[in-house]
């Protein structure tokens, strides 16, 4: 009997999701959880996403979390907090360092042998102040879409079509603070990943 897949995610507070970091087994209540249940005898899924991670905080704890995990699939989505650091902390990552170390996180073991699913990085601005946002970010999102390009990774695009679904039905609805989503904002990234995963 072959086992299933070992799908790993790694990322910040939107993978996370609440999960309860004392035991492997939860994965939260966000897109995380509906994959795995879409997915179901089909995969097993690991969830390593910590809140409040930038990509230089993922490379600091990488073998332990992600090494360790032997994943046959790695997800890895990262970025949005590289940008709002800048703005609530005046705590900046250019989008030449953050691309530097998302370089070595892929470069790793774990990513060399995985298949690799990168996922692209958004913001819905709710707040006036959040308008400035989005040019930061979008060199972010081009290192990602780029590097996916390069290591032939599944690329998962979210700006564009959750921005276009927010025009409809208003960025709060996706994302009230314009980065955590809701429980539809978490579906919608699920089904985004479902199709790269389904794609390939």
């Amino acid at each position: 009997m072959t086992r299933p897949a070992r799908l790993v995610f790694v990322g910040d507070s939107i993978t996370d999701a609440g999960r309860d970091r004392s035991h492997a087994a939860s994965l939260g209540h966000g897109y995380v959880h509906l994959i795995a249940e879409a997915l179901g005898d089909e995969a097993h899924v690991v969830n390593v996403g910590v809140g409040g991670d930038r990509a230089v905080d993922l490379e600091r704890r990488w073998n332990e979390d992600v090494e360790a995990a032997e994943p046959d699939v790695l997800t890895v989505y990262i970025g949005v907090n590289d940008t709002w650091r800048r703005f609530d902390r005046d705590d900046p990552t250019s989008a030449e360092d953050f691309e530097a170390t998302v370089r070595r996180l892929l470069a790793s073991d774990a990513a060399r042998r995985a298949r690799l699913i990168l996922v692209e990085p958004f913001v819905l601005p709710v707040r006036d102040d959040q308008e400035g946002w989005l040019d930061d970010l979008a060199a972010k999102r081009e290192v990602i879409a780029r590097l996916a390009e390069e290591h032939g990774a599944s690329f998962v695009p979210l700006h564009r079509p959750l921005t276009e679904a927010a025009r409809t039905v208003g960025a709060a609805a996706l994302a009230p603070d314009g980065v955590h989503p809701s429980a539809e904002g978490a579906r919608r990234i699920a089904d985004a990943w479902l199709d790269a995963w389904r794609r390939a």
